[in-house]
């Protein structure tokens, strides 16, 4: 008999609410995460927005979950008390020639079922009177929480149900044997296997690792992902009220660009930007250097930021199957049975929206199951 019925690998915002979701059923139950915490790696270092869904391709697991996750994640916040705010959103259009790809993301936004209202630079400018504007996109569904009492949130109602949570325990190795699976896990340097029925693969940045380790040709599946490094810049306190809500600009092909964030402190941030790299090196320090760049990327949509206005602040890695330049890539979800792994689910390249969408992605992992 296995030691534990499912094991989720991965402690981010979606393992933990997968164990929640699973364990209200699910009563012998596993998180296994390699940090001294949970959540110390994508899922703490983002822009802790909920997303309304505006921009994923319609059908697409980003776009379904999305919207669907959304609200959940609204009354999960109500419920338990995680800070958030439905603070709102601009998409501006800072000048002509982007009218029509701001006309092209609402059209998408309306078909995936977003509220959305087209505003004129006249109505724009009466919301946000400091940013360069020729027309906008105003979401008002769009959100902040804090990703850091959610995930404890997710944490407690896992551990309350049960679910045993291992930290400091990574693994290394998965054996499929007869109708379970051997997980040799290595505790600061001490290695032992634990044994279960299911395995959630829900690692992350490591997550096309830990499908190999199962024997997955993580190249002929199109798992391997690519890693994209996104640095924020916090603006001085003095500027901290030009806006009142989200500003972003019109999407560009590999990124929602840099934006305007709000938290709920009321501390002004710019970021991300997007830094491919060679290969996953958890640096995340922010240069310096990039300033001047940030500045002037920012100055688009908010003139009145100089560039001794802005600081260093934190930085985040974000596990994608897009590479530089290719289109969008959905989330793969799946169950690998017909690989021969029952009982074995992969969740690979789970970046943006999954910090929105985790109650909508639990619950569908939970049909899936």
């Amino acid at each position: 008999m296995a030691d534990f019925e499912i094991a989720v690998i991965g402690a981010g915002v979606v393992g933990l609410a997968i164990a929640a979701r699973l364990s209200e059923k699910h009563k012998n139950l596993v998180i296994l995460e390699k940090n001294e915490k949970y959540g110390m790696e994508t899922s703490s270092r983002n822009s802790e927005v909920i997303h309304a869904g505006i921009y994923y391709k319609p059908g697409s697991l980003k776009a379904t979950l999305c919207v669907e996750g959304r609200e959940e994640l609204y009354r999960i916040c109500r419920k338990h008390n995680v800070g958030h705010k439905q603070i709102t959103k601009i998409v501006t259009a800072t000048n002509e020639s982007e009218l029509m790809v701001l006309e092209a993301t609402y059209a998408n936004g309306r078909e995936n079922g977003v509220p959305l209202e087209i505003l004129t630079k006249q109505q724009t400018l009466a919301l946000e009177p400091h940013i360069n504007t020729v027309g906008s996109i105003f979401s008002p569904t769009t959100g902040i929480v804090s990703a850091h009492e959610l995930m404890d949130c997710y944490y407690h109602l896992a551990v309350s149900n049960g679910v045993t949570v291992q930290h400091h325990c990574e693994v290394v190795g998965i054996e499929r044997r007869g109708g379970e699976y051997a997980i040799t896990v290595d505790e600061g340097g001490q290695r032992s296997v634990v044994t279960s029925e299911k395995i959630i693969n829900s690692a992350g940045l490591y997550s096309d690792k830990v499908a190999q380790m199962a024997g997955i040709d993580i190249d002929k599946a199109g798992y391997r992902m690519v890693f994209a490094k996104g640095s924020y810049f916090s603006v001085a306190s003095t500027k901290a009220k030009l806006v009142s809500r989200l500003v972003y600009p019109v999407p560009h092909k590999e990124t929602l660009g840099v934006h305007v964030v709000l938290d709920l402190g009321g501390r002004l941030r710019m970021g991300p930007d997007t830094e491919y790299m060679d290969e996953l090196n958890c640096d995340y320090s922010v240069a310096e250097s990039k300033r001047n760049v940030f500045a002037e990327s920012v100055r688009r949509i908010l003139p009145a930021i100089a560039d001794e206005d802005l600081a260093p602040d934190m930085s985040g890695i974000r596990p994608k199957l897009q590479r530089r330049g290719e289109d969008e890539k959905d989330w793969i979800i799946v169950h690998e049975a017909q690989r021969g792994l029952e009982g074995f689910y992969n969740l690979i390249g789970m970046e943006s929206p999954a910090l929105t969408a985790s109650a909508a992605i639990a619950k569908h992992v939970e049909g899936i199951l």
